[in-house]
Parts: C-alpha cells; sequence; structure tokens
C-alpha cells in the first residue's frame, strides 16, 4: 500500500484504482476534497477527528481504521492515495482479503494478537455508535447484558509462545463472525458513506401496546439488532409483539391463535426459570400440520448469556414443527424447530408444562434438556414485500401515471409507501385490511 508521497505510478495505487468506475473514483476525490477541508490543511490530507466524525466511528475502533487506511505510518494523516487503496481493499477486495482487514482491524491493541481486550474494545465501539441514542430510552444494563451475551461467544483457542494468555484465531473470528452476523456486516461497513439504513445499523422498530411495560418485553433493542444480523434488510423495518405470556396467558390456545392469525415471519422469544433467554425465527407461516414443514430461512438463536445465531445447515429439512390435537404418540403436540421427532433443536408442548431443546447437527442453544418456560413473546416482521398491493389510482393519492404503490399494514395504521425506490409514512383511509 502507498504512503503519502504515493505517485500514481505506484503499482498498488494503479490496482487500487482499476477497482473503481471513473465515476465512483470521481466520488471518492469529492469526498476526500470536502473532509480535507473541514481539516483545514490546504486540502492535503484527513486528520483523524475529521475521519471519524465523518464515517461516525468511536474511539478506540476509529483509531485502529485510521491507522489500517494510513498504512500505519501514525503521522496523523490520510491522503487520497491511502483513501483509494483501502477501500479497494476493505470493499472491492476478494472475501479473504476483507477477512483479513476487519481481522486485522479487531486487533485494536495492534500487537498482532485478537486477546478479550480487543473485543471489549471493539464491542465497545460498535454498541457505543450503534445505541449511543436509545440508552436513555432502554437503560444501560440491556446493553451491558449484550456486551456481555457477545462477549461470551468468542473463542480464544490460539496459544502464543511466552505468553499465558490465550488469543483469537482466524479460525475463532471466523466463527465469531458467523455466530454474530449483525457484527460482522457492521464492521464490513465502516467506511461506506454514513446512512442509518446502511448494514449492520438497522434497528427495527418494536411495537407493542402502550400499556405493556417494556421491561416486561424480552426483545431489547439490542437483541432485535442481534437477530436481525441473520434477516434481509427489507424485514428490519417494524416488528410487532403478537402475543406475551404474561398480559395474555399462559395458554396455548390463545398462544396459537396469536401466532396463526399473521400470515407471515414470526420471532419466538423465550426466557427461562434459569435466565436464559433464547428462541426461534420461523420464516414461513405457522400452520397445523403432522411433519416437518418450511424453509432454509428459518434459524435458532440464543440472546442470553451467550449470543448466537445457528442457520440450518442443510442437513436436512426438518426446520417447522407446529403439530395442534393430534391423538398419536408418534406426533408430538407443540411448535418445535429442528432436529426429529422427540428430539429437536427447540420444542414446546402445547401444555406448555414442558420443552426440550437436544444437541442437533447445528447447535445446543441451552445448557441443559429440559424448558421450564418464565417468559414467552411472539413476535411477527413487517416487510416491505409483504401484503397490500394497489396502484395509485385505487389509493387516492395524486396519481403517478403508470405507477404502482405498494402499501403495507404498518404499526399506528400507518402504511408505508413506495415507488421508486422510496418509502413514506401515510395514513390511508377506506383501505380494507
Amino acid at each position: 500500500m502507498g504512503n503519502s508521497q504515493a505517485a500514481p505510478s505506484d503499482p498498488r495505487l494503479a490496482t487500487a484504482m482499476r477497482s473503481f468506475t471513473k465515476s465512483e473514483l470521481d466520488d471518492l476525490k469529492s469526498l476526500f476534497k470536502s473532509l480535507a477541508v473541514q481539516a483545514q490543511n490546504d486540502g492535503k490530507f484527513v486528520t483523524p477527528s475529521v475521519f471519524q466524525a465523518y464515517f461516525g466511528i468511536h474511539e478506540p475502533l476509529g483509531s485502529r481504521l485510521f491507522d489500517l487506511v494510513t498504512q500505519k505510518r501514525n503521522d496523523g494523516k490520510l491522503t487520497f492515495e491511502d483513501l483509494v487503496i483501502a477501500k479497494a481493499v476493505y470493499e472491492k477486495g476478494s472475501p479473504r482479503e476483507i477477512e483479513d482487514f476487519i481481522y486485522q482491524l479487531v486487533d485494536v491493541n495492534g500487537d498482532d494478537m485478537v486477546g478479550r481486550s480487543d473485543l471489549e474494545a471493539v464491542l465497545t465501539s460498535v454498541l457505543s455508535a450503534i445505541f449511543s441514542s436509545s440508552n436513555a430510552e432502554n437503560g444501560v444494563v440491556s446493553c451491558h447484558e449484550v456486551f456481555d451475551a457477545f462477549l461470551n461467544a468468542a473463542t480464544f483457542s490460539k496459544k502464543i509462545e511466552g505468553c499465558a494468555e490465550t488469543s483469537m484465531s482466524m479460525e475463532d473470528f471466523r466463527i465469531w463472525c458467523n455466530l454474530l452476523p449483525s457484527l460482522r456486516k457492521f464492521l464490513g461497513g465502516l467506511m461506506m458513506p454514513p446512512d442509518p439504513g446502511n448494514l449492520g445499523s438497522h434497528i427495527p422498530h418494536l411495537s407493542y401496546p402502550e400499556h405493556v411495560n417494556s421491561d416486561l418485553v424480552i426483545l431489547r433493542k439490542e437483541y432485535a439488532w442481534h437477530i436481525g444480523g441473520a434477516l434481509s434488510q427489507d424485514q428490519l423495518e417494524a416488528w410487532k409483539l403478537l402475543y406475551h405470556s404474561s398480559i395474555n396467558g399462559l395458554s396455548f390456545n390463545t398462544f396459537f391463535g396469536s401466532i396463526t392469525a399473521e400470515d407471515g415471519p414470526t420471532i419466538l422469544l423465550i426466557k427461562d426459570k434459569e435466565g436464559y433467554v433464547y428462541g426461534g425465527y420461523a420464516s414461513q407461516p405457522w400452520d397445523r400440520r403432522s411433519d416437518f414443514y418450511g424453509d432454509m430461512k428459518s434459524f435458532l438463536f440464543q440472546l442470553y448469556p451467550r449470543a448466537s445465531i445457528f442457520r440450518p445447515t442443510g442437513a436436512n429439512h426438518n426446520l417447522q414443527w407446529c403439530a395442534v390435537n393430534f391423538s398419536s404418540a408418534s406426533i408430538p403436540n407443540g411448535i418445535g424447530f429442528g432436529g426429529q421427532v422427540n428430539h429437536f433443536g427447540l420444542f414446546l408442548s402445547e401444555s406448555f408444562d414442558h420443552g426440550h431443546t437436544f444437541r442437533i447437527a447445528t447447535c445446543l442453544i441451552w445448557s441443559g434438556l429440559r424448558i421450564l418456560v418464565n417468559e414467552l413473546n411472539v413476535w411477527c416482521l413487517w416487510s416491505a414485500t409483504s401484503e397490500y398491493e394497489i396502484t395509485v389510482q385505487q389509493s387516492g393519492l395524486e396519481c403517478i401515471p403508470n405507477s404502482v404503490l405498494c402499501f403495507y399494514r404498518y404499526p399506528f395504521d400507518l402504511y408505508l409507501v413506495t415507488t421508486y425506490g422510496f418509502y413514506y409514512l401515510v395514513r390511508v383511509d377506506g383501505i380494507d385490511s
């Protein structure tokens, strides 16, 4: 990679520039000029403070990223050549190059060892960047819980001669990223133009009745961010509480009626008697059947005390189970995810008096086998690909010739409207729901 005096003939710069179109290079030049002007140095370089402020990266992760982008020169000066070369690797490189860059990034201390203190620093920066504005609303306790849960998902298996502490190997890092896709997305998009909709930054709007105490809701914003890392971007708009055992009662009939009333994906969350929090994402609507069904989009997850996402391996198609009022002993009544009959990855009986989680090919989401439910929540996902499609003429809004608007049921009787890629929230009267 080049230095502050890198000439256009520098082979590394020449290679990097070939990764971009002329338009993209022009955009990078404009970005560099605007940032350099803010640094008040005659437009020659960008300072660390301006760099971190623009990209919204908090310390100490911001300093480490600046260090890597400037080729570890420690001169506090980011040149245009630095920006082009770094972006070519970080955003346009091969999967292995990008992975290596991020692995270096999480070595915040810069000592060629990714230890526990490095991950603590990374998580502090990431959670601060995403949730700093919501801590006052939710309190800091949940963020601390998520901090510990994310850290508990890490493995440090690499032994270094002369060092008592083990560190995170590249394979450990890959596993950590697979378990925490939201974190991986965030770390992979730090140098994207600042936008609340960037991958790894979006937090779903959580909708529940005003009379429900937020302290009773299992799903915190931090948990929703974690789960959302395994979902598509259009599923991160709004999630609505369908069922809460403390409010609706621990009744399977009420529970089943709530989850089958919505024709779309749902999230099941369990908080057991020991304080463990975990659950599953059902990509298909819950439907009474005598066998497994579903698709490979479903997954299991842990939230506390360890955060993890467990996707299907493809070994079989045993994704969702929903058996109700069957009399055969070979068809256990209840709902479940994965595994085999009577050996599910996660299962709750229709009486709610017992449930279990067994180790399956993908995971063991709980430390034991038997589930004793303390709280149970179910949420439905509102996405930009579901429900109502009507034309502009039917909407009663100002007509845009030859265009089609999609209307989606949204919390508080609002509708999410999209046309030509833009989204708007409008109140629409007279549309059948």
